[in-house]
């Protein structure tokens, strides 16, 4: 949360793939024309709400979170799955949560025999409730649940330790490749900012120190730096609304830029001034160019597609092209490989589903 994101998605993609439904003619397509950087795009989960698809250290498996009511699945929930390596081997992922609560954010330990991810699971065993948009005008509103903590569990999802108490909204964490401490959004000190702690959940530092929502944040590849998706209110109406909606644990994603840091949050630098929303940013693998997702080419606010740019913000280049929704980049550890997230090839449902392929420079 992006969301990288987080599980706000699920209620902004339910928004977003109804408009695409009632807007745009359903697509059989992969792999559009202009996306050059990708080869061999294949389809991994076909139904549901898959989001937030990321790659274990040894690039054999990937995490991710689904809904999917058909299935029985009313919010997200933890899947793990290997990666086929041929053509005619399937993706099976097998649940990771125990099904109780909501679920979001999950990454592998550098061991490949643990992960983590944030549950409500502890505030209680349903789903929690959605907010009404019409309260609030009918804007994108995210709730930001208290309940949420962040839990450590084996590749058979036994909780192993809890790894964050704190009163408050703890999620959105990932690793640092170098092994030592992960960042994290958490609202302990009344706004949403980021922090890091060490992998056993100990030593917790605020990183950030602005009004705003920080979240989503991503390591380097060498680890010396960190890239995250930031709101920052100006003016007197901007800062008492987002005040106002965050003191009821909510918040309004339409306005992000992309922003980076030293790992340390030391020398904050806010890399695209491009409006509306720009979040889910994540290095290459060279650690050479960034790629995030954004919606500022359409002043209706959709579709949704991934861009890459330098580490100063300029040489914006467009990299995929679906009518929906296209999120949630990661490159694969040795760079060989892309996964990501789209409404693509989806009969024209609300599906999001997600897509691997090979990686081209």
């Amino acid at each position: 949360m992006l969301i990288k994101s987080s599980f706000f998605f699920s209620f902004f993609l339910t928004s977003i793939n109804l408009f695409a439904q009632n807007n745009t003619k359903p697509s059989d397509t992969i792999h559009f024309p202009g996306e050059n950087h990708f080869v061999n795009v294949r389809q991994l989960t076909f139904g549901g709400d898959n989001a937030e698809a990321y790659f274990s250290y040894d690039d054999q498996y990937l995490i991710f979170q689904k809904t999917n009511t058909k299935e029985g699945i009313p919010c997200d929930q933890i899947w793990i799955g290997k990666i086929p390596t041929k053509a005619d081997e399937a993706f099976e992922p097998k649940l990771i949560s125990s099904g109780k609560g909501r679920t979001t954010c999950a990454y592998f330990y550098p061991d490949n025999q643990h992960l983590f991810y944030a549950s409500t699971f502890l505030g209680g065993d349903s789903c929690p409730p959605i907010p009404d948009r019409k309260k609030y005008g009918n804007k994108y509103i995210w709730p930001i649940y208290e309940s949420f903590d962040i839990f450590k569990t084996d590749l058979n999802g036994k909780i192993v330790k809890q790894l964050t108490q704190t009163k408050g909204y703890d999620a959105e964490a990932t690793i640092s490749p170098k092994g030592d401490m992960m960042v994290f959004t958490s609202m302990r000190d009344g706004d949403l900012e980021l922090y890091t702690m060490d992998l056993n959940g100990k030593h917790v530092k605020r990183i950030t120190n602005s009004l705003g929502y920080d979240g989503g944040a991503w390591f380097s590849p060498d680890g010396a730096k960190i890239l995250w998706r930031a709101s920052r209110p100006k003016t007197e109406t901007e800062i008492a609304e987002y005040k106002s909606l965050l003191s009821e644990n909510l918040v309004a994603p339409t306005n992000m830029e992309v922003w980076m840091a030293n790992a340390d949050g030391s020398n904050p630098q806010q890399l695209t001034k491009l409006s509306q929303a720009n979040w889910a940013p994540n290095f290459t693998r060279k650690g050479d160019k960034i790629i995030f997702c954004s919606n500022h080419e359409y002043k209706r606010g959709f579709p949704f597609n991934m861009y890459m740019m330098s580490l100063d913000g300029s040489n914006i280049e467009k990299i995929s092209r679906d009518k929906g929704f296209d999120a949630f980049p990661m490159m694969s550890h040795n760079g060989n490989k892309i996964v990501f997230c789209s409404n693509r090839n989806n009969g024209g449902t609300r599906d999001t589903n997600i897509f691997i392929a090979d990686w081209v420079e």
